[in-house]
């Protein structure tokens, strides 16, 4: 791949991936809140979900990095491009932002939430696993330390749910589910990441994502990356 090529194949691989590790970290935040209200004393369950939440923010992060580093701005991509966004979509027949946390609440609402972040946790690690063997991927040294992190910190991101729907003596997830999973993530790697390749003239975001996130979530957003440490790429 030449050198145009492949910078035109990361630079779109990486606003994937900016854009759903934030949509990751605040839907988690939703459905921390449902936790909080529904099973308030469930200490364990919130620490597993709140270390998930810190993660996926800590990823954001070191997209964002790779980004300034490069001295350009991620590609303006929307909810089409978010694999969280189109599963919820998908099952609920809402957007994740719409979902009030009440509902989410509800066993059976949670237990519908906890089968799609399984499913798209394991996904993306075997995602993952496939970039750290793809060549444009290991050119780029920081890159793929960002991708390493990413591979050692996934396979904790499924056990909270499948914890639960096992303590609550919810199914896993089905046929069905699994191949909306599959179909979502085929679209974007058949259709939708072709499409954006040839695309000429694309925009770029003028503000980054978290720009936009409540206060209250960037203070909480502090002080878990000064917990977990900087992440150390470069």
């Amino acid at each position: 791949m030449g050198d145009a090529l492949r910078g035109r194949f990361l630079d779109l691989l990486c606003s994937i991936y900016i854009y759903n590790e934030h949509r990751g970290y605040t839907a988690l935040d939703r459905m921390l809140s449902a936790i909080r209200l529904t099973w308030p004393h469930d200490d364990a369950l919130i620490a597993l979900v709140e270390k998930h939440r810190a993660d996926e923010y800590k990823h954001y992060l070191m997209f964002r990095r790779w980004f300034e580093r490069r001295a350009v701005m991620p590609f303006d991509l929307d909810r089409a491009f978010g694999h969280i966004d189109r599963f919820v979509e998908i099952m609920f027949g809402s957007p994740i932002d719409q979902l009030d946390p009440l509902l989410i609440g509800r066993d059976e609402n949670f237990e519908s939430l906890c089968r799609i972040v399984s499913l798209t946790e394991r996904r993306g690690h075997r995602q993952v696993e496939a970039l750290l063997r793809n060549r444009a991927v290991l050119q780029d040294g920081m890159l793929t330390k960002i991708f390493r992190v990413i591979e050692q910190d996934e396979p904790s991101h499924w056990a909270p749910y499948d914890g639960w729907l096992k303590d609550h003596g919810r199914r896993q997830a089905n046929a069905w589910e699994r191949a909306v999973d599959g179909c979502i993530h085929g679209e974007l790697l058949v259709l939708k990441l072709p499409v954006l390749f040839l695309s000429p003239g694309l925009p770029r975001r003028t503000t980054w994502p978290d720009a936009q996130d409540r206060p209250q979530a960037k203070a909480t957003d502090e002080e878990s990356i000064g917990a977990l440490g900087a992440p150390g790429i470069g």
